[in-house]
């Protein structure tokens, strides 16, 4: 028997648009999907999921769960026809939408398989493997979040000629956030043909939106290495409304973010694909953590504290 494990993610900006050769910042959060393979009797895999979801989450995402360790098990070689596996996931990690809950599982899985069978792999094949298995939720990934999974940190994430690299972005320290669920399960396997949908609508729109994200992202990465946190926050809350004018927030999320402001968040913003999922508020310091996840908290959604960054 053998264990892996991966980080979930936030990302700070420039998710949607990473496929579109815009950057992205994203950073690893302090909470793991964990799997373990276990060898059995029989032939082929079984799967125990004991993560804590989102209601409907794990029903709504099986079909795509199924494809996907069907794929990682290719991908990496194994005959579960000659060596049978359980598969049990667990972990900290809330299993819901944006927070990189496909990419944890699909990283700790490849882990735990290179673990079982001694196969050896480096990180980089880990991360490849990862990426591999996010194929079945994501349509073609970008790989930003199966990296952050795999490496974890605070990353700026770009494509370049067809190839993701990232590089880590070092701030003067750490900075907590709070991340807060909607409770709403989006498909983000949906994500691309919504964008070119709104290309072709409104081409010139579309180009200048995503040249105001591009330079929001490197203005954002300025601002997080120089510990300008007032303008961290204006960006991520000025993205945010281009999100809302896209179609890629969604009402509660909007809701929940504009509590966070009132409540003193330096700025907050859809997180991940965007239309379900969750939001993400940036509350420096414990105190204003601790008042913007009660906030959130008191209005009966599901809230995570984190604390990012740091040399």
């Amino acid at each position: 028997m053998a264990t892996g494990s991966a980080f979930g993610k936030t990302i700070l900006i420039g998710d949607q648009f990473v496929q579109r050769g815009v950057p992205a910042i994203v950073s690893a959060i302090p909470f793991e999907t964990v799997a373990e393979v276990e060898r059995i009797d029989g032939d082929g895999w079984t799967l125990e999921d004991n993560r804590v979801e989102v209601p409907g989450y794990k029903e709504k995402k099986k079909e795509q769960q199924v494809t996907s360790i069907n794929r990682i098990l290719e991908v990496m070689e194994i005959d579960v026809q000659k060596t049978p596996i359980k598969i049990t996931y667990g972990g900290t990690l809330l299993a819901g939408s944006g927070v990189g809950a496909s990419a944890a599982s699909c990283v700790s899985l490849a882990r735990a398989l290179n673990n079982e069978f001694d196969l050896g792999y480096s990180i980089d094949q880990i991360n490849h493997v990862g990426w591999e298995g996010e194929f079945a939720y994501h349509g073609i990934p970008s790989g930003v979040d199966n990296t952050a999974s795999t490496y974890g940190g605070l990353l700026f994430f770009q494509i370049t000629n067809g190839e993701g690299s990232f590089e880590r972005i070092q701030i003067p320290k750490p900075l907590e956030m709070v991340l807060g669920n909607s409770g709403v399960t989006a498909d983000t396997g949906t994500l691309g043909a919504f964008l070119v949908q709104q290309e072709e609508r409104a081409p010139v729109l579309f180009s200048t939106r995503l040249k105001t994200i591009r330079n929001q992202v490197y203005e954002m990465k300025k601002g997080l290495e120089a510990g300008d946190l007032e303008k961290v926050g204006t960006i991520m809350t000025e993205n945010h409304e281009i999100l809302i004018d896209m179609g890629l927030s969604h009402e509660t999320l909007i809701y929940l973010c504009n509590l966070a402001l009132e409540k003193g968040a330096l700025g907050a913003k859809v997180t991940g694909g965007g239309r379900g999922g969750y939001m993400v508020a940036l509350t420096p310091g414990r105190e204003l953590q601790d008042a913007v996840a009660s906030a959130i908290e008191k209005e009966g959604y599901k809230v995570m504290g984190a604390t990012v960054g740091g040399r």
